[in-house]
């Protein structure tokens, strides 16, 4: 069960980057902000898969 969820993870955080890339090209966010975007989006996320991850868990 746990490496299932570690390779849903892995997708889901491809995923999120791509479209967090996607956002700052049309949002045109300036080079020097996109890195903390990316940051502040992957942090939030892996909380979120964390949290999923710990509820999924203790449920079972």
């Amino acid at each position: 069960m746990f490496i299932v969820f570690i390779i849903f993870a892995s997708f889901i955080l491809f995923f999120i980057n791509k479209l967090t890339d996607s956002l700052c090209e049309q949002k045109e966010i300036p080079e020097e902000r996109q890195s903390q975007v990316f940051r502040t989006i992957n942090i939030l996320v892996t909380i979120l898969l964390i949290s999923s991850f710990v509820e999924i868990m203790f449920t079972t």
